[in-house]
């Protein structure tokens, strides 16, 4: 059985003293549990207090976002290995709002993938359709193209130690979300493209569901077989709520 994951991403909100209440509170309610994994990825200048604050605990850290290169004349990037020296063990890339406002290309999503490997980080690589893309009935063409371009350049073996998640840019911050048999349509058709390669691979691979998951809904997703547990935007700035779909993802196994 493929482990569950609970992973916030709090994407650019945060201050110290909020971040300090956020944390002890989380703490609280998330214990180490077989099978099960939990994280926040903070903006770049909390990873120091995430790691001071996480250290010893259930809770991992990671970044929403990371370099493509390792070092160099790149004002402004953060490279995987300086997030590494703060403890982190993952780094999302491909988010749909690094893709759509800061425009991420399939291969640009591709080499930050493998420069979070590179720097021993765990990629959490993400995919999703538009809201127009599903209606015009592209949903499987886009997905598949996101999936292949780190497929054609790396393979299927990369994904090993990686977790992979979709979500359906509609459903991002807009309090709509996908059904649990919707979710699991679109999971299960990434895990099959994945398995066309290597079904090793695809069996062992944890596919997290994000867009608009809550303490509500958290049960009924984290319960379709493709789903393994949820990347939470909103809900991971509430500790209640937190906890809340940490205890789905726990009550789903």
């Amino acid at each position: 059985m493929r482990p569950k994951y609970v992973v916030g991403n709090w994407k650019q909100n945060g201050s110290l003293a909020g971040n300090q209440a956020l944390l002890k509170a989380v703490l609280a309610g998330v214990a180490a549990a077989p099978g099960r994994h939990c994280a926040v990825c903070v903006p770049f200048p909390y990873l120091d207090q995430a790691e001071s604050l996480l250290k010893g605990s259930a809770i991992a850290w990671g970044c929403q976002d990371v370099s493509r290169f390792d070092k160099g004349a790149y004002t402004g990037d953060v490279s995987g290995g300086m997030v590494a020296e703060f403890g982190a063990r993952y780094a999302i890339v491909g988010h749909s709002e690094r893709r759509t406002v800061f425009g991420d290309t399939d291969a640009i999503v591709v080499e930050k993938f493998a420069a979070a490997k590179r720097s021993g980080l765990t990629p959490i690589f993400c995919v999703g359709e538009t809201l127009a893309e599903r209606e015009s009935g592209v949903m499987e063409k886009v997905l598949a193209a996101q999936v292949d371009s780190l497929l054609e350049k790396h393979g299927a073996a990369s994904l090993e130690g990686a977790v992979l998640a979709y979500e359906p840019v509609w459903a991002i911050g807009t309090g709509r979300t996908a059904t649990a048999a919707q979710a699991n349509e679109a999971q299960a058709f990434i895990r099959q493209r994945i398995a066309a390669k290597d079904a090793g691979v695809a069996k062992g691979l944890a596919i997290l569901y994000g867009g608009s998951v809550k303490g509500s809904n958290a049960a009924e997703l984290f319960a379709m077989p493709d789903v393994d547990g949820g990347l939470i935007g909103g809900a991971s700035l509430v500790a209640e709520d937190f906890v809340a779909i940490w205890r789905a993802a726990g009550a789903a196994r």
